[in-house]
């Protein structure tokens, strides 16, 4: 068959197919500690209205605390108490108790449910609610990849508040109206760690892939049952504040975008994983973060291939690609 030609490597598959051969030569680093790199996994469960849900909710919370473990992710719980009534302190708390500045993650998911009366979109804890406003506001001095997974009804309505460039915002509905209850927090918490979910088979699912398979199977489910669907999650990674449905996806590669014309939401939330591959596990984080800069430029001339005359186009994409060959290459020994 041969190699594949330069213009059919995608970005997505670019680690799969550098990670199969780095694989043997990495996994003996895999257990060296980068001092900056753990990630952290904040968890509240909201208040559940009906005696019903709680158990949902917290079992939703259970499968975060296992992939955090296997992840080797620190995790922390918040609401879990159904006596408690200091959920929103607690959170307050643990956000500006998390470093500013670091190369790992900052995982902020809030399972239960949310409202939306036209001004202010809010998550429903015991005792007073956390508002997207708020939540914004927490987030606004951090400067480290952050995750905020939204898995409650409503939730569309925290999108555009908690928008900011390379922060990755799941929303288990597109806006504040659609207000029954959301499923799509218990699907993605299944899938985040789930290998079933790895699209591009490169041994770890990315938080674009469990947000995929999170959303595929609400659809199903609303399908199967035949029922209107009242929950359509959304995707935010670009900062643009819109958001992108599971249904403009081909794989893990946007083919629809915005009339922004913003790079397509996904990229950065295929780069991020709560439970890292062995390869990854191993890289440096100035090479991760070397690396995810390469894949940026890379969707960028993508992007901009239509523009371009074709010679133009392949020199610059070789030049990319043999870049990210040498720092994989390198990246053991760093």
């Amino acid at each position: 068959m041969g190699n594949p030609p330069l213009e059919r490597i995608g970005v997505m598959h670019l680690r799969s197919l550098f990670s199969t051969v780095l694989a043997g030569a990495l996994v003996a680093l895999s257990g060296l500690a980068w001092a900056d790199d753990r990630a952290a996994v904040i968890v509240a469960i909201g208040a559940s209205g009906e005696d019903a849900y709680q158990g949902g909710f917290e079992r939703w919370a259970e499968h975060w605390k296992t992939a955090s473990a296997a992840g080797d992710a620190r995790y922390l719980e918040v609401g879990g108490d159904q006596k408690s009534t200091d959920s929103l302190p607690r959170l307050r708390e643990a956000l500006q108790a998390e470093a500013v500045e670091s190369t790992a993650a900052l995982w902020v998911v809030l399972l239960g449910h949310g409202t939306f009366d036209g001004k202010e979109a809010k998550f429903n804890l015991r005792n007073d609610d956390l508002a997207a406003s708020e939540l914004a506001e927490l987030l606004q001095p951090i400067r480290r990849p952050v995750v905020v997974v939204c898995g409650f009804s409503a939730s569309g309505a925290f999108l555009k508040p908690l928008s900011a460039p390379g922060r990755v915002i799941l929303c288990a509905t597109r806006s504040g109206s659609e207000n029954n209850f959301a499923r799509f927090g218990g699907y993605v918490s299944e899938s985040i760690a789930d290998p079933a979910a790895d699209l591009d088979k490169d041994g770890e699912t990315s938080v674009l892939e469990a947000w995929l398979a999170a959303a595929r199977r609400v659809a199903d489910f609303y399908k199967n049952e035949g029922r209107l669907a009242t929950e359509h999650a959304l995707l935010d990674d670009n900062g643009d504040g819109l958001g992108t449905p599971a249904d403009w996806f081909q794989g893990v590669r946007a083919v629809k975008r915005a009339k922004s014309n913003q790079t397509p939401d996904g990229l950065r939330a295929h780069q991020l994983h709560l439970v890292p591959s062995a390869a990854e596990r191993a890289l440096a984080p100035p090479v991760r973060a070397e690396r995810d800069g390469l894949e940026k430029e890379l969707a960028a001339l993508r992007d901009a291939k239509a523009g371009l005359p074709e010679a133009e186009y392949f020199t610059k994409l070789e030049a990319i690609l043999l870049r990210l060959a040498r720092l994989y290459r390198d990246g053991a020994g760093r």
